[in-house]
């Protein structure tokens, strides 16, 4: 069993910057994709951004130039850097691991954020 915990989520003014990190309780990003999904009031949960095991990233367009993911190995975390943010950006956001090798999906538990003057 992994868990997930997301952190770094808050209050934060439009044209704001946030970091939001997920740390792993075990070493599986050699074998993972992460990812951070969100999901605002009303709306469907949406992916966010995609780091796979060997990299590549991947980007919803809504944030493209905006967020970038990033991880640390070493620390089993993954990173969510989030510039110039905007009021639509509210929702919870959400990490995911998936491991398709194991046939494994697991979800962290959340952390709001929201942009706001």
């Amino acid at each position: 069993q992994v868990q997930l915990v997301e952190s770094g989520g808050g209050l934060v003014q439009p044209g704001g910057s946030l970091r939001l990190s997920c740390a792993a309780s075990g070493s599986i990003f050699s074998i993972a994709t992460m990812g951070w999904y969100r999901q605002a009031p009303g709306k469907q949960r949406e992916m966010v951004a995609a780091i796979t095991s060997g990299g590549s990233t991947n980007y919803a367009d809504s944030v493209k130039g905006r967020f970038t993911i990033s991880k640390d190995n070493a620390k089993n975390t993954v990173y969510l850097q989030m510039n110039s943010l905007k009021p639509e950006d509210t929702a919870v956001y959400y990490c995911n691991a998936d491991l398709p090798l194991v046939k494994h999906n697991y979800w962290g538990q959340g952390t709001q954020v929201t942009v706001s003057s």
